[in-house]
């Protein structure tokens, strides 16, 4: 297992086992403050990277992401690693909480946190990533900003989900929450509202 960065109480009764997205290491400004708000609740939350992303760090060398298949492996091995699936919420930016989910029935973990969902490649709706969704049954919480371009409130309101899934919508947000200037909020309100909707659901998961 490669390196992991640990953030909340050693002591923690909640974990949520988070990763990264397509582009940016477990270290990134996102992930950073997105591990440290919901440390900040109580929870122990566990940072990995996928092979790829580790490779990048090692060569300082671009690489595509892993096969979707090497990837799901990977988020099953951190899980082993991090206790087993009946002590966690998983979840991830973007593509990391898309594997999250794909693998959360399989391994029986307590929840999943995908924030920035990609429903859909930029710019091309008609090709889905929501298939497994309608038949997920893992309690799970997607945060999107209301202006992303991987899944609007129009592209997804007219998908099939699952009734374990729940939404919440970030006003103005792109696919990292920022807003634009003239919505009158910022980056960091996006953001801080984004973690206390990780928080309250992690809370509520890990109960009993």
């Amino acid at each position: 297992m490669a390196a992991l960065i640990i953030d909340g109480p050693k002591a923690a009764t909640k974990s949520f086992l988070f990763v990264h997205g397509a582009g940016a290491p477990m270290d990134s400004l996102f992930m950073q403050r997105v591990a440290e708000g919901v440390a900040a609740s109580g929870v122990r939350v566990i940072r990995f990277e996928f092979p790829y992303m580790q490779r990048r760090r090692e060569t300082g060398k671009g690489g595509a992401p892993d096969p979707p298949s090497v990837l799901m492996q990977s988020f099953r091995d951190a899980i082993g690693e991090a206790g087993g699936g009946s002590t966690l919420v998983i979840g991830g930016k973007s593509m990391g909480g898309r594997i999250a989910s794909m693998v959360a029935d399989d391994v029986a973990v307590r929840g999943v946190v995908c924030l920035g969902y990609p429903f859909h490649p930029a710019g091309k709706p008609e090709k889905t990533r929501t298939k497994h969704l309608e038949t997920l049954r893992t309690p799970t919480l997607i945060v999107q900003g209301t202006r992303d371009s991987f899944g609007s409130p129009q592209d997804v309101g007219g998908y099939k989900l699952s009734p374990a899934i729940r939404i919440e919508w970030i006003e103005d947000g792109d696919h990292s929450f920022k807003p634009r200037a003239r919505s009158g909020r910022t980056e960091a309100d996006n953001v801080r509202a984004a973690i206390a909707l990780v928080a309250e659901f992690i809370a509520a998961s890990t109960d009993g």
